[in-house]
């Protein structure tokens, strides 16, 4: 600024007034760069707080041009690679399937960009077929309580006069007759939920149970049962305690038939520990597949099973107020429950 050399025509004054003008003129100068920089500033920090809201968004979010390119998308949408070909972008909202999943999208328009989102709705469909699945089970099973019901007595009066050589049919129907009235009971008790009757059980009831239930159940292989049951007794619901560990029984059973092995074995014990009282179940059956939906509803991999038997048990013992633990090797189920 010191610089700048006045004209030799001006008079004292008129420089003395053209510097302090060019002065005035650097200082704002000055003063509009420290504004540009502080807006840029701002700026480039709100740009970065709506990248960071955008990333912490849980769905896939696109901004497109108006050509169809992509302006902005979070990390979310770059994950689903695949998916935003897939969107009709004409529709506001609309479900697409993509791979083995479902998602919501949504679409809008603002100063001739389309945002879309897409939310993963898979697990809420799940729920929603699962509820769907559990409504109708619920109404078959008491559209074939009724004529169970006749059959059962049937039966009754034909073991009482069946002569001795057809004794093992009427057996094998009893035991399949069973296996039908366990199924109505789950698929029931499943869709009402469960509630316990509180009391105190011997663990030689359950015990006995656990013995009877097997002698019921139908099966080919040549299978050695070890039951092995602590002293004492525990605090819960009889009817509903038996039930969960006969699931496991016939599970284990049923893992053994499926191995094609001739022979197995399976062993229930009991006992207690911490404070607690434990139901350990083992076999020697095909491994367990797919251990991470083993408690999913209507999930089965067996050829018998109807998908509500572990999921089922999971409730009773949490209705108890107890834990299932799954073991993959050795292959083993246990329930924890408190102790009386």
């Amino acid at each position: 600024m010191n610089d700048f050399t006045p004209p030799s025509s001006m008079n004292e004054e008129e420089k003395q007034t053209l510097l302090a003008q060019l002065e005035s003129l650097i200082e704002q100068t000055y003063s509009v760069e420290k504004e540009y920089i502080a807006l840029t500033g701002s700026y480039n920090q709100l740009q970065a707080l709506v990248r960071q809201i955008i990333e912490a968004l849980p769905n896939a979010l696109w901004v497109l041009n108006g050509d169809g390119t992509v302006f902005l998308q979070n990390s979310e949408a770059e994950r689903l690679n695949g998916l935003l070909p897939l969107i009709d972008k004409g529709k506001k909202e609309c479900e697409v399937p993509f791979g083995n999943r479902f998602f919501l999208v949504k679409a809008s328009r603002h100063d001739g960009r389309s945002i879309i989102s897409a939310t993963d709705i898979t697990e809420q469909k799940r729920k929603e077929r699962l509820a769907s699945m559990g409504q109708m089970a619920a109404h078959l099973a008491h559209e074939i309580r009724n004529p169970i019901g006749s059959i059962a007595l049937l039966l009754s009066t034909l073991s009482r006069r069946v002569v001795p050589k057809n004794q093992p049919i009427v057996d094998e129907i009893r035991r399949s007759l069973f296996r039908v009235e366990r199924i109505i009971k789950t698929t029931l008790l499943y869709s009402k939920g469960v509630q316990p009757r509180m009391g105190v059980i011997p663990l030689a009831q359950l015990e006995k149970e656990a013995k009877e239930a097997v002698e019921s159940y139908s099966y080919s292989a040549d299978i050695a049962f070890r039951f092995d049951f602590a002293e004492g007794s525990v605090k819960g619901d009889l009817g509903l305690l038996s039930l969960a560990l006969q699931n496991l029984l016939f599970n284990a059973i049923d893992a053994i038939e499926e191995s094609g092995e001739e022979s197995g074995s399976v062993t229930l014990r009991s006992n207690r520990e911490n404070g607690s009282v434990q139901f350990i179940v083992e076999d020697s059956g095909i491994p367990l597949e797919e251990p991470d939906h083993l408690f999913e509803a209507f999930h089965t991999t067996k050829n018998k099973g109807h998908g509500l038997g572990l999921v089922l048990t999971r409730q009773i013992v949490e209705a108890h107020g107890g834990e299932i633990t799954v073991e993959a090797e050795p292959k083993r189920f246990r329930i924890t429950l408190p102790s009386d």
